[in-house]
């Protein structure tokens, strides 16, 4: 009986070699499988472990400094942290969220509505943070919200140098000025690297860097900080002081063309950029135009020179002080009598000036013009710079033409006219402005002969002398020649003039014996009583150009020049 039960439980020989065979076949696939896997399709398999520790992480490429022509910062990227998240990850307790929330500054309600849509892996929570803020964000250890390196812009000189450098957004972008002009030398390019990552998201190891980032360049502009500075300064003081709508001040150099100082009146500060507001942002300097005024007679009185038409001794008869020209008439403050061509520059004749003008065929007055740099860009490359309004001469009316010697019936920006006045102290040559630093100062181009420009720089400096409309534009201990303007502000889409309102000018240079400093200033609307270029913007000049010279040091050439006090307008001046 025991023989037949052990014979019974003994499985048949089919069975065990079918079971041979199948566990051989389990085994040979396996080894296939093993095989496919290590060798065929090992790519996919390490694609899908490597996303599970391995991220690739952008570098932000640091944005190129701008200096000033010295080397002094004006505008400068520092590095700062921000905070994101990754909705599909974040794994945060109550008490955590309370805590991020208190530490970045914002409500939880807003930080959970942000981590609310599950599509996104990427959501900023808050940018560039102080960096105390960033290490109390990285203490909380909450998984699947992370720092991210990138950079703030910072501008040390604040709202000084704020319309020539303007400003970028929060992405290092820029957005206005100098920061949008030359946006693709300051950026630079974005680099990446790999890393090995925790399960809550922390970098634990760098593998390798992928691509390393590229700084953007640096630039280096021709303002002097310190001259800009100056000019600033003693813009805001006269805008305030003259209770003006605004004011912009520039100061070129003449023997470079390159632009020291470049100040607008209100201003801005870029670092603030929260309470930055569009009309405050403009480069008055050269995206806004006015009508010169009698800044412009110098242009007319030089080509009718250069022609031959008359010489600075030629005289003309402006009594009873008015013009009759048409069913329009142009008139002086006063009955200024008979004078000559000099005497019609000294004293701001509009009837003087507007017979000069009438004496040149339309075409060559408007070559004139055209030549002196009207109408047309200055070549600063600033973005949005306008060009003026020059109308060709073949349009012109005669009474247009009359008017237009005293800088009526056409707009300039104060670039394009500080520009024109290198002419004068250049010997005739007009000279291409930069707000970059130049090695090798331009030729310039000839516009007018070297002794008309020496006469008229003889006429010019008798501007700021008794019996001139400009005698508030004296310097200390140099001579000074230059021109006053005031002018009508036309009304809005050019529908005649505001009876009450005036841009007041004047545009100068000096030394005159060896010409280093083109100044020009402009205020918008002053009211507080004088309206007149020689009483509002002659001392503005005057200011602005002794501190420049001084800071220079360029020599004196008039040591008998003393101004020991503001020096009184002349009753009835215009210009």
């Amino acid at each position: 009986m025991k023989r037949d039960s052990a014979s019974s439980s003994a499985l048949p020989i089919w069975r065990s070699r079918l079971l041979i065979m199948l566990l051989l076949l389990g085994l040979v696939a396996l080894a296939g499988r093993a095989i496919y896997l290590q060798g065929l399709n090992k790519d996919f398999l390490q694609q899908q472990g490597q996303s599970r520790y391995s991220r690739i992480v952008e570098l932000n490429a640091q944005r190129g400094k701008i200096t000033d022509r010295h080397g002094e910062v004006l505008a400068i990227s520092a590095p700062v942290k921000s905070v994101w998240a990754d909705p599909q990850k974040v794994n945060a307790t109550p008490e955590q969220l309370q805590a991020l929330a208190h530490l970045l500054e914002m409500d939880v309600a807003d930080i959970r509505k942000r981590l609310s849509d599950q599509e996104k892996r990427f959501v900023h929570l808050r940018r560039q943070l102080p960096p105390e803020m960033a290490a109390g964000v990285a203490n909380l250890n909450i998984a699947g919200v992370y720092l991210k390196r990138e950079f703030y812009r910072y501008y040390p000189t604040g709202e000084v140098a704020a319309h020539i450098l303007g400003f970028t957004n929060i992405d290092g972008k820029g957005q206005e000025g100098m920061e949008l002009g030359w946006e693709d030398v300051l950026t630079g390019e974005h680099g990446s690297r790999r890393v090995i990552k925790d399960r809550i998201g922390r970098v634990i190891e760098s593998v390798e860097k992928i691509r390393s980032p590229r700084p953007g360049q640096n630039l280096a502009l021709s303002i002097d900080s310190k001259i800009q500075y100056l000019a600033h300064r003693e813009l805001k003081r006269a805008v305030k002081a003259n209770q003006a709508k605004a004011g912009s001040v520039i100061v070129l150099d003449v023997q470079t063309g390159e632009v020291l100082g470049l100040a607008n009146y209100p201003t801005y500060n870029p670092n603030q950029r929260s309470s930055i507001r569009a009309g405050k942002t403009r480069n008055r300097a050269l995206v806004d135009v006015f009508e010169p005024g009698s800044t412009l007679k110098p242009f007319a009185v030089a080509v009718a020179m250069e022609i031959g038409k008359i010489n600075p001794d030629t005289l003309f008869q402006t009594s009873p002080g008015a013009l009759k020209i048409g069913n329009a008439t142009i008139r002086d403050v006063r009955n200024k009598g008979t004078l000559s061509v000099s005497q019609v520059i000294q004293e701001s004749s509009n009837v003087g000036a507007a017979k000069i003008a009438l004496l040149l065929p339309p075409k060559t007055l408007w070559e004139m013009l055209s030549r002196s740099g009207f109408g047309m860009p200055t070549g600063s490359d600033f973005p949005g710079e306008v060009n003026g309004r020059l109308r060709p001469y073949h349009k012109w009316r005669p009474i247009e033409q009359a008017t237009m010697s005293y800088g009526h019936g056409i707009s300039v920006n104060l670039m394009q006219l500080a520009r024109a006045y290198t002419i004068f102290a250049a010997e005739g040559r007009l000279k291409s402005v930069s707000l970059l630093k130049r090695d090798v100062p331009p030729a310039g181009q000839q516009v007018i002969s070297r002794e008309t420009a020496l006469a008229m720089s003889r006429m010019l400096e008798s501007v700021v002398q008794p019996g001139g409309t400009g005698l508030q534009a004296r310097v200390n201990g140099y001579r000074v020649a230059g021109k006053t303007g005031t002018a009508h502000k036309l009304l809005e889409g050019m529908k005649g003039y505001a009876k009450n309102r005036y841009i007041s000018t004047f545009v100068g240079y000096a030394p005159v014996s060896n010409p280093r400093l083109v100044v020009a200033v402009m205020v918008d609307e002053p009211s507080a009583g004088q309206y007149f270029g020689g009483a509002v913007a002659a001392p503005l000049f005057s200011q602005v150009m002794s501190g420049a010279l001084r800071q220079l040091n360029v020599p004196h050439d008039a040591l008998n020049n003393i101004v020991t006090s503001p020096a009184p307008v002349m009753l009835g001046s215009k210009g």
